[in-house]
């Protein structure tokens, strides 16, 4: 399993908390350390959609003025090239499951039956 994130992120923290109490294996990717590889992306996208990938709130989003309308392909360039504007976190299952944000319910009902 692999936690993608930024270290500083609250949502992260709270995740990674989440995890590492209950003794769940993870690799960290963190996303400050450069972009994303697009096949990582595209495999993302054949299990979400992807404007559930945007974090429309973060700061990158709104520094790239993003209220326009885009084509898929767009925005499927800015997630491989802007990986700061992802969502967080993004954790990606060994089975190619991808779990996208922190919420403590989901987390609970994810990783109390599989892990």
């Amino acid at each position: 399993m692999r936690v993608y994130g930024i270290k500083n992120c609250d949502s992260v923290k709270k995740a990674l908390k989440f995890l590492d109490e209950r003794g769940i294996k993870y690799e960290f990717v963190d996303l400050k350390n450069g972009d994303l590889d697009c096949n990582v992306v595209e495999a993302w996208l054949k299990e979400v959609d992807i404007d559930k990938l945007f974090n429309k709130k973060s700061k990158a989003f709104k520094e790239l003025h993003l209220d326009k309308e885009l084509s898929e392909e767009e925005k499927k360039e800015l997630l491989c090239k802007k990986s700061l504007i992802l969502k967080r976190p993004i954790i990606e299952f060994d089975d190619g499951y991808i779990l996208v944000g922190f919420d403590v319910v989901e987390f609970e009902e994810i990783f109390d039956w599989c892990c």
